[in-house]
């Protein structure tokens, strides 16, 4: 009997950025694995985390974009996100074991009364159940295996924490707005400490991730409606007209200089060029080079000369 070959599917040269969002109850690799069966891309990725009981904004990365990423996951992130008091649990969420219980109620002026507190650069210590190495290994994996888990404590950037609403004395919703390596799940913890009394996070919802907002979202339903009505033989490059943003929207807080096509091919060869110009920067960390409002790569300039660092392909 002789065995079939299987036919392997090709692939679509894509780049850009999808910025899905993902629904609760999926894990981000869950829905990139969905992405990936609908847009069957070269290269794909993602930029930040989300827990399976958080939903809201998962930037996908494709192709060229994939090298933008580090710039997306360092931008600020907002998220919405409701605590319940009385309870705090192991995992900070509804995911965990109850580990201790009030019956104090905070109300909308003892919230906002510390609020202040929870914003600046503050020391948080993570949840236990989180992705923060220990000795080699996985907060989590040892939490879950029964380890004492002890983490310490570090600073973290929250630019704002709003109280948002109250929908009862057990409920509080919340906004914040933070750096990378904040955890919502430990601000909620802290907070109902600090109120005199225990809180764990029953939503969570992320709504931006660095240049990428609410307005940018896409919906797996909306995404996987439109791929089936595709007509046949039709390719992906209509789902990409309608939902992938060009790769250089994750650069928008960088600093763009404009070179020639002369320059541009230096580049593209890993080779530095001085910028021509008097608006040029003479220094800049991070910055990158485009032509024709293409980019071309990304690198750093010192004394007015671009050096590149990563060199795009589009």
């Amino acid at each position: 009997m002789t065995r079939q070959k299987q036919v392997k599917r090709k692939k679509n040269t894509i780049n850009g950025w999808l910025v899905l969002d993902k629904p609760f109850g999926l894990t981000s690799n869950e829905a990139l694995g969905r992405i990936k069966r609908i847009f069957s891309p070269e290269k794909v990725g993602h930029a930040g985390t989300l827990d399976p009981r958080a939903s809201g904004l998962l930037p996908v990365a494709f192709g060229e974009a994939t090298k933008t990423v580090p710039f997306v996951m360092d931008g600020r992130k907002v998220y919405r996100f409701e605590v319940t008091w009385g309870a705090e649990t192991n995992t900070d969420d509804t995911e965990g074991e109850v580990i201790a219980t009030s019956d104090i109620r905070p109300g909308p002026d003892a919230i906002a009364a510390v609020l202040g507190e929870f914003t600046g650069t503050i020391m948080q210590v993570p949840p236990k159940f989180s992705a923060i190495k220990v000795a080699g290994e996985r907060a989590y994996d040892l939490a879950r295996d029964g380890e004492a888990v002890e983490l310490d404590a570090r600073p973290i950037d929250v630019h704002r924490l709003d109280l948002v609403a109250c929908p009862d004395e057990n409920r509080a919703v919340f906004e914040a707005e933070c750096g990378k390596g904040t955890y919502v799940r430990a601000l909620a913890r802290d907070l109902g400490r600090r109120l005199g009394t225990r809180g764990h996070v029953t939503e969570l919802r992320r709504l931006l991730v660095g240049p990428f907002g609410e307005s940018d979202l896409i919906g797996l339903d909306e995404i996987l409606e439109a791929a089936e009505e595709l007509e046949e033989g039709e390719g992906v490059e209509a789902l990409v007209e309608d939902f992938v943003l060009p790769v250089r929207d994750a650069m928008d807080d960088l600093v763009e200089v404009a070179v020639s096509l002369d320059d541009a091919a230096k580049i593209r060869k890993g080779m530095a060029v001085f910028l021509r110009g008097r608006e040029a920067p003479l220094n800049t960390e991070v910055a990158f080079a485009s032509h024709a409002n293409v980019p071309v790569a990304i690198g750093s300039i010192d004394k007015g000369r671009f050096q590149p660092t990563r060199v795009f392909h589009l």
